[in-house]
C-alpha cells in the first residue's frame, strides 16, 4: 500500500477544498474594468446566475424596481458608513417606494471590492446565502455605493410571489 507524508495530505485536502469552492463560485466573463461600477447588467445577471445554477438553483431575471430599491439601501448605508438592513427606511418601505409589491429578501455587504467576493462572503453566510440560492425568488436587483472615502456598500434584493412562501395544505 502507498504511503504519503502528512504534508501531501494537507496539500491534496487543500486542493480538493479548493476547487469544491469553484463548483460553487464560477469566474465572472471577462471585463476592462474591475470597478462595480462599471459591471453591466448582462454581467450583473450572469455572474447571479451562474452561482446559482452551480448551486442548483434556477436562474432569476433582472428587475429594475429591485435594483431601484438596492440603489436606495446601498446609497443610505453609505451615507451612514453603517452596514445595516434597517436605517431607519425598512425593506418594505424601500421596494413599495420603488413600486414593488412582491415578497423580498436582501442581502448587504461593505468593503468587498469585486462582484465574486461580495458573492463568496454572501455564500460563507447562512441567511445570506439562503436569500441569494432560494428557489422561492425569481428575479433581483443590485447595486453598489461608496462613502467619501471610497469604502464600497452592497445591496442585492431579491424578489418573487407571495404565494411561493405560504404553507402548502
Amino acid at each position: 500500500m502507498t504511503q504519503f507524508s502528512r504534508r501531501a495530505v494537507l496539500v491534496l485536502g487543500a486542493a480538493a477544498l479548493l476547487s469544491a469552492c469553484s463548483a460553487t463560485i464560477p469566474p465572472l466573463p471577462a471585463s476592462t474594468s474591475n470597478r462595480p461600477e462599471d459591471l453591466t447588467r448582462e454581467q450583473i445577471v450572469a455572474a447571479i446566475n451562474a452561482v446559482r445554477k452551480a448551486n442548483g438553483a434556477p436562474a432569476w431575471s433582472y428587475n429594475p424596481r429591485l435594483e431601484t430599491a438596492a440603489r436606495s439601501q446601498a446609497r443610505l448605508m453609505a451615507s451612514k458608513d453603517t452596514l445595516s438592513h434597517d436605517l431607519g427606511v425598512t425593506l418594505r418601505q424601500r421596494v413599495t417606494e420603488a413600486g414593488y409589491l412582491g415578497a423580498v429578501g436582501e442581502n448587504v455587504a461593505k468593503g468587498y471590492k469585486t462582484l465574486p467576493d461580495v458573492i463568496e462572503g454572501w455564500l460563507a453566510s447562512q441567511g445570506h446565502r439562503n436569500t441569494l440560492l432560494s428557489p422561492k425568488f425569481i428575479e433581483f436587483g443590485l447595486a453598489t455605493a461608496r462613502t467619501g472615502s471610497g469604502k464600497l456598500y452592497w445591496a442585492m434584493i431579491a424578489g418573487g410571489s407571495f404565494d411561493a412562501w405560504r404553507v402548502q395544505g
